[in-house]
């Protein structure tokens, strides 16, 4: 019989470097912003293809454990909410800075 014990979780320090403010350049902002959505689209490629893949091998009786097949399609769904409401909250910030008057 082995022994398990329950790791505590780490305080994490909040507030230490507030006094700091960075400036972003535009370009910079630019590809941050870009680099966000570039990562959500992977991530839901690649979760796609983690589901197919598990999907195959419940299909060919190859895995044994099936509720890694729905831990995998979990997983996919959340990435592709995630990716909708980055979308969605895009819309509403360029919606929002065209209503801006000069």
């Amino acid at each position: 019989m082995e022994t398990m014990f329950i790791t505590p979780i780490q305080p994490i320090s909040i507030g230490e470097d507030t006094g700091s403010v960075q400036k972003v350049s535009g370009q910079s902002a630019i590809s941050g912003f870009k680099g966000i959505f570039e990562e959500a689209v992977n991530n839901v490629r690649t979760t796609e293809e983690d589901l197919v893949g598990k999907q195959y091998l419940l299909a060919t009786g190859q895995i044994e454990d099936a509720h890694s097949v729905m831990i995998a399609s979990s997983q996919a769904q959340l990435a592709v909410d995630m990716l909708v409401s980055l979308r969605n909250k895009a819309l509403e910030a360029y919606n929002e800075v065209m209503r801006i008057s000069i």
